[in-house]
């Protein structure tokens, strides 16, 4: 018996050793690793991430991704796998940028609240405080019927509604009410040609077009998924007087270390730009354009802009895991985190579709500011832990914090298709079931 747990011991010793062994070298601003013994899991049992998903890269359903997991603020799972760039030929990287789309949104969220705990603004402020053409909004009599009666909005929008999804804004793409299709094409927010028109407008523009287009919801009473950070990221530049790229570089990304997370990726980093599938393999069709993050777009995203690697936005995920601090810097305080981590919805406030319905095709989550948050151990379908937070983005990007675990998991790749919310349920149950 003896003998026997001392070879399984070795056997785990030696899976985490060349784990970590395979990894490049890490950068001043990574998290340190250990072994995944020392931090409470099983390295045998985590050796299946690279089994399962490698057989997607092998069966052509998905190009690559780069997997990171850490506990008690150590990366105890690292590793590149697959393709960056399959029709090339090029290997995945653990440096690998990429397209994070909506996992910009808990980072602006982040920035928001640094304000808010700056006193630049309040959660109750109405948006029209800063962007007064969004002062008189009407909202559609039925969410249905894109041409039916325009009646005005029974109170204002505030930041706390774009911080939460409740605005009564949506996404024309995504929607499960498509009549919103033809308001927003008709305020220039959506194209039957382009996919993410929004992001071609200026600031300007965009702010003009979203105080034209009906809300689809009478604001704080819906959750509905929509372009509520994209509206505060242009609250924030006008509260600031500066970009919301500059804002991000300045309060954020610099003092974080994220020293590859941008708008527009440099040329001398272009080649490090993972890339999707050129056809999706559940419908054989080719998969909508990814955005071109190597030049700039008409404005800056709040939504979805954001390029980036595993190890920089796993400093952003260890930081909110700390309780808002990282490497002797406060960012935001224990009870702002608490806060934006907590159930603001309630039971007053519908959900047509959940939040971890459209993020993993699973019930059992409300959402916070900025994040999609667990109410509890059971419900959902997918393993966690009660308040652990999330979210994901379009390409195929997620990541959850577990303060229970004290547990950060990160998937990186590009898999804009229907099957990000399988590969999202896959890392979970892989990372927890692998948990002594």
């Amino acid at each position: 018996m003896i003998q026997r747990r001392l070879s399984r011991l070795a056997l785990a010793t030696s899976l985490s050793a060349c784990l970590l062994a395979s990894a490049p070298a890490l950068r001043a601003a990574d998290l340190p690793s250990a072994s995944p013994q020392s931090q409470g899991l099983s390295a045998e049992r985590l050796g299946r991430v690279r089994t399962l998903f490698q057989a997607e890269v092998d069966a052509g359903r998905m190009p690559g991704a780069v997997v990171l997991v850490a506990r008690k603020g150590k990366i105890v799972h690292a590793e590149a796998l697959g393709y960056q760039d399959k029709e090339s030929g090029k290997p995945m990287k653990r440096d690998a940028i990429f397209r994070a789309y909506s996992m910009t949104k808990p980072m602006v969220s982040v920035l928001t609240m640094m304000l808010v705990e700056e006193g630049k603004l309040q959660l109750t402020d109405p948006v029209s405080k800063f962007l007064p053409a969004m002062a008189t909004m009407k909202v559609l009599s039925n969410p249905a019927d894109g041409q039916s009666e325009r009646v005005p909005a029974a109170r204002q929008i505030t930041i706390h509604d774009l911080l939460r999804h409740t605005s009564g804004l949506s996404y024309a793409e995504f929607s499960r009410q498509p009549a919103i299709k033809g308001p927003y094409l008709e305020a220039g927010l959506f194209s039957n040609e382009v996919q993410g028109q929004w992001i071609m407008l200026t600031p300007e523009q965009q702010v003009n077009a979203l105080a034209k287009a009906p809300l689809l919801w009478q604001p704080g009473t819906t959750w509905e998924y929509s372009l509520s950070t994209d509206l505060l990221g242009r609250e924030l530049e006008s509260i600031s007087k500066k970009t919301l790229g500059e804002l991000l570089q300045e309060k954020l990304l610099q003092p974080l270390g994220m020293k590859d997370t941008s708008f527009v990726v440099p040329a001398s980093k272009v080649s490090r730009l993972a890339e999707p599938l050129r056809i999706d393999p559940l419908t054989g069709q080719p998969y909508y354009l990814v955005l071109d993050v190597t030049r700039a777009m008409g404005n800056d995203s709040g939504g979805a802009g954001i390029s980036t690697t595993g190890d920089d936005y796993l400093r952003f995920c260890q930081m909110l895991l700390n309780g808002g601090t990282l490497d002797g810097r406060r960012y935001l305080s224990r009870a702002t985190v608490a806060l934006m981590t907590s159930d603001h919805l309630g039971t007053k406030i519908a959900t047509p579709v959940q939040p971890g319905e459209l993020l993993m095709g699973v019930q059992g989550y409300t959402f916070g500011l900025g994040f999609m948050v667990r109410q509890g151990a059971g419900i959902a379908g997918v393993h966690g832990s009660e308040g652990d937070y999330a979210w994901g983005g379009y390409g195929g990007t997620f990541f959850w914090v577990d303060p229970k675990e004290q547990l950060i998991g990160l998937l990186m790749s590009q898999t804009p298709g229907a099957s990000r919310q399988y590969y999202r349920r896959m890392i979970k149950t892989l990372v927890y079931q692998a948990l002594e």
